[in-house]
């Protein structure tokens, strides 16, 4: 699996947070940050995209994170998480700037992926994505950290 992201996460909590996240799963989560980009942001914004575009492999299986894609509760992540690993394919998360992603981009993708209604910084949607894949894992393997059902 691997996470396409626009910025450079620099240490500080939520490096650490990614990390601690990152080790625990079983499958090997490489990183490729794409540097942000300056000057006016529309221009910023098109040399980001064409960026992450160029750095996606042609073969791979692509899913957007955005505000308007499908938002799944955990469990139907998990599985449609393992749907997505099943391909024959490498699987890319792909994650905009502080501007998004653009049309260009969201069409390459195969998905598209809600975090929520919230908008999060950039560096922080790395660190919910990896909690969420991590958490997925442990839905697949039956294991307690996941708790499905809501505290009385």
């Amino acid at each position: 699996m691997h996470i396409l992201a626009v910025g450079r996460m620099r240490s500080g909590p939520e490096a650490e947070l990614f990390a601690r996240y990152r080790a625990r799963l079983a499958t090997p989560l490489t990183l490729t940050e794409i540097p942000e980009q300056n000057g006016p942001p529309a221009d910023m914004h098109r040399r980001e995209n064409l960026a992450l575009r160029a750095a996606l492999p042609a073969h791979a299986f692509v899913v957007a994170l955005d505000l308007a894609g499908h938002a799944p509760d955990s469990a139907a992540f998990a599985s449609q998480l393992a749907a997505w690993c099943a391909r024959q394919a490498p699987l890319y998360f792909v994650i905009g700037g502080a501007d998004g992603l653009d049309a260009a981009t969201l069409a390459r993708a195969n998905a598209t992926l809600s975090l929520g209604n919230l908008t999060w910084p950039h560096l922080l949607a790395r660190v919910l994505l990896v909690e969420q894949l991590y958490r997925a894992q442990t839905i697949r393997q039956g294991h307690p950290y996941h708790r499905a059902r809501r505290p009385t």
